[in-house]
């Protein structure tokens, strides 16, 4: 064990006056009070003679009732002592003081005695009784020097209390010291109290007085050696609503939150973000891929992850290594300092597949350590992991955990995130524009070739495949270089590398987690010498292009590994095996977040082969989608072929080619409102879709419904939308979820309620839709916004349609009862002497000279024939 360092305390003229230690990193010293005690200033020495500081009283909190004192000073760089977490030793127990030099003494008892200090006398309980040799008792008398010296415990190096020479009993002892606890906690808001608390949250102790500075080094040592690491990329993006989120989550009473996306989405960074605002409260990172397959809970893989920081902790220690580091004994400093332990699980889709089988079991223990210890977990996975994990949490209290999902960056966020690596405008394709996987790498390869990256308007295969490349290269320049191949046996070896990491994709296929076991991984690019170069299994280590998981290797990026994997897929077994012929209960079933490489697959035949290839596939899985009489025991099925079929009309650049598939899943009512509202189709394809579905809405209050992702494009883009809208007004169908209304109706009711943003567009729109519905509709708005259709009858009747001359004839003589504003009579003289200038539209003249007449009525019969004769209203 290391001794603490001392600070010497002397008066101005350089007599010793005592000693002390520094207890926080704002350099506060703790010593006796004996040791300031009338002293106008202080002259402090750091123990190696590096510094010096001189201090008035200002800078001194006297504390004489605990014969103690606290010395703020500056520029006195001394490392702070941590001050022993469990209170006053026992009798019996040794500890070490600094009387003449370190020295070992016994703890006796503990006594009460009395100090004088002003005039007074105080009275101190529970001081600690020491016993000490000759040299050391000679010390402790007073003026021996070693007055606010620290006590320090033998077997953990945390001071425990400090020495006082003027302290005495009613009976003859060595030495007394005062337990720093105890006297804080006779004043729990003071300012010793104050100076403990700071002392435990900053200066790092373990063993059996394990601290929240501890708890935060080891938490800060494990997110640095699990995590994804500082990447030295630019800094990502935030995204406001997950910070919210996540905000939320930490201060509120909930144990479990998932981010959930698909690969690629930012939810490793992300992660690693909510760690990175946690500084100050405790952080444990987790690996799926290092669970293992008889864990009980959660806790199994923390206790080990808080092992490994131990001992990295414990080697840059110069006394010992931190001791017991349990999980549950960081929780429960971290509780009591009100900093809950904070647990992030990355990937949990690579845990072993022995303990996937178990994972019922294993989130219920997981549940309940949680619950049991304060713990909160933040899992980071894909959505068909959670879909079924996540029902797992929380069922015995009736309330599931929290999902964040994580989609594309959109926005001032995309573009901050193009502008930070690099991208110029209409250097990516735009349904990739904001994917952050994408962006990243593509930055990379931008950075790396002189030219700028790939020609033209990439996109996300495009994007990975000038990043295979490049890490392709940068492996073969590492094998290279001490071999001293040059030039076209650079290229060579490029070559060589990217067939190992195609070939290293397709054995990761195989049964297990799409990763590849040591054997395979060593075969594959071998410790020592291939093709007359070495160190093969080092370069693509160390290019980052595969990375440890858990007893094996995998890709770097999840999404590049879906992506090579599914180039070597073979679909027609793997759709025969998921699907259409699934085997029987005696084979190991495909975990459902195995998708990706299956959907990658699939859409490598519509790049390679066309839609019409791939359409014919989605045909046969759209059969299986949505049945209600599946034959037993092929809900998996179902699931596979829903979840490919979904995955792939998300992804392809226009699901428009493929519309008999969408149209017949939209009149079965298949996928919810998320998926028609990402579907990449033309608005007039979305919305006669849409008009399909409205009928399978459930009641209002039930969840997200059609109607819903209607308004939602209504409120953001309304002049586009209502143009649709009005095609829906043939569509008498009733809406099961409001027997009272029809698919037109409820077109109607859009229309009406969302009016306000453009209604000029509105009002055009109706009159050119010509139909029973919009005359509804426009005579209701000659009630409600009359401004408006003054407007539109301005704008009508100087048009060149003759359907839009009858109806501003018709609708002017409609509203001109309901105008109270001059600027719109204004409107209507001026639509009236618009009408009366045409000649050829003798019918309208009457309903113009009502108009500039004022006799606002019914118009003249004459007027009334011409609008039924020109307008294409039945």
């Amino acid at each position: 064990m290391v001794d603490p360092p001392l600070v010497r305390i002397c008066d101005l003229a350089g007599r010793p006056r005592g000693a002390g230690f520094a207890a926080d990193d704002r350099g506060t010293v703790v010593t006796s009070h004996e040791a300031v005690d009338g002293l106008g200033r202080l002259v402090l020495h750091a123990p190696d003679g590096s510094g010096t500081c001189v201090v008035g009283p200002e800078a001194v909190v006297e504390l004489p009732e605990a014969d103690l004192a606290l010395v703020t000073t500056r520029g006195l760089t001394v490392p702070p002592v941590p001050v022993a977490a469990t209170g006053a030793p026992a009798a019996g127990a040794y500890v070490r003081i600094p009387a003449g030099g370190w020295r070992e003494a016994r703890v006796l008892g503990h006594t009460e005695v009395t100090y004088p200090a002003s005039g007074r006398l105080h009275v101190l309980d529970g001081a600690l009784e020491l016993a000490v040799g000759t040299a050391g008792a000679d010390a402790l008398l007073r003026g021996g020097g070693a007055a606010g010296g620290p006590v320090v415990d033998a077997g953990t190096g945390a001071v425990v209390a400090v020495l006082g020479t003027a302290l005495e009993a009613g009976h003859r002892a060595a030495g007394f010291a005062v337990p720093l606890r105890a006297a804080a906690a006779a004043d729990p808001g003071g300012p010793l109290a104050d100076l403990l608390a700071r002392n435990a949250a900053t200066v790092p102790a373990y063993g059996p007085d394990l601290n929240l500075a501890g708890v935060l080094q080891v938490a800060a040592v494990s997110v640095g050696s699990d995590g994804p690491g500082p990447g030295g990329g630019p800094e990502p993006v935030e995204r406001p609503d997950v910070v919210r989120e996540l905000a939320e989550f930490e201060h509120g009473d909930a144990a479990v939150v998932a981010l959930v996306g698909d690969p690629g989405s930012g939810r490793t960074t992300e992660l690693a973000a909510f760690a990175a605002r946690r500084t100050g409260a405790p952080t444990v990172w987790l690996r799926g891929a290092d669970l293992r397959g008889d864990d009980a809970g959660v806790a199994d893989a923390a206790r080990r992850a808080l092992e490994r920081a131990g001992r990295i902790v414990g080697a840059a220690r110069e006394d010992n290594a931190p001791g017991e580091l349990s999980p549950e004994r960081v929780a429960a400093v971290a509780r009591a300092a009100g900093r809950p332990l904070v647990l992030l699980l990355d990937g949990p889709e690579e845990m072993p597949p022995v303990l996937a089988h178990r994972l019922a079991a294993w989130s219920h223990g997981t549940e309940r350590w949680l619950t049991r210890c304060g713990v909160r977990l933040v899992v980071a996975c894909r959505g068909e992991y959670w879909e079924q994990a996540g029902a797992l949490f929380g069922a015995a209290a009736g309330s599931l955990p929290g999902c964040v999902p994580l989609g594309d960056l959109t926005g001032e966020g995309a573009r901050l995130a193009r502008e930070r690596y690099g991208i110029p405008p209409g250097a990516l394709a735009d349904r990739d524009a904001g994917h952050p996987l994408a962006l990243r790498l593509l930055g990379e390869v931008r950075a790396a070739v002189p030219e700028g990256g790939p020609a033209g308007c990439p996109d996300r295969d495009e994007v990975f495949s000038a990043y295979l490349d490049l890490m392709c290269l940068r492996v073969a320049v590492r094998l290279a270089a001490p071999a001293g191949v040059r030039g076209s046996g650079v290229r060579r070896l490029a070559a060589r590398v990217s067939g190992r990491l195609h070939e290293a994709a397709r054995r990761g296929l195989g049964p297990g987690q799409g990763d590849l076991d040591r054997e395979a991984f060593e075969e594959l690019f071998p410790w020592g010498a291939l093709h007359g170069v070495a160190g093969w299994a080092s370069a693509v280590l160390a290019e980052g292009v595969l990375v440890p998981a858990g007893a094996g290797y995998r890709f770097a990026h999840e999404e590049v590994a879906d992506w090579i994997q599914g180039m070597h897929l073979d679909l027609d077994a793997a759709l025969a095996a998921l699907v259409f012929r699934r085997p029987g209960g005696g084979s190991v079933p495909v975990p459902r977040h195995r998708a990706g490489p299956v959907v990658r697959a699939l859409l490598l035949v519509g790049r390679e082969r066309g839609a019409g290839e791939l359409g014919s596939r989605l045909e046969e899985l759209a059969r299986w989608v949505g049945r209600g009489d599946a034959p037993e025991g092929r809900g998996e099925a179902c699931w596979w072929a829903a979840h490919l079929l979904s995955g792939v009309l998300l992804r392809v650049p226009d699901a428009g080619v493929h519309l008999p598939v969408l149209e017949e899943l939209a009149e079965r009512g298949v996928f919810g409102p998320g998926f028609w509202r990402a579907l990449p189709v033309a608005d007039e394809v979305r919305f006669d879709l849409l008009r399909r579905l409205v009928v399978h809405d459930p009641g209002p209050g039930a969840g997200d419904r059609y109607l819903d992702v209607v308004a939602e494009r209504l409120g953001a883009e309304p002049a586009r939308v209502q143009r649709q809208l009005t095609r829906w007004f043939d569509d008498e169908r009733v809406l099961p979820a409001l027997p009272d209304a029809t698919v037109a109706t409820a077109a109607q009711a859009l229309l009406h309620t969302h009016r306000h943003r453009a209604v000029d567009e509105l009002t055009d729109a109706l009159v050119d839709r010509g139909h029973p519905r919009a005359d509804e509709l426009l005579a209701v708005l000659a009630d409600e916004e009359a401004s408006a259709v003054c407007r539109a009858v301005d704008r009508w009747a100087r048009d060149e349609r003759g359907a839009r001359r009858v109806a501003a004839a018709f609708y002017g003589v409609r509203v001109a009862g309901r105008v109270t504003v001059e600027a719109d009579r204004c409107l209507l003289r001026r639509a009236a002497l618009a009408l009366l200038a045409r000649p050829a539209d003798g019918a309208l003249h009457g309903a113009a000279l009502a108009l500039l007449l004022g006799e606002p009525g019914r118009p003249p019969p004459a007027a009334r024939r011409g609008f039924s004769r020109s307008s294409p209203r039945p």
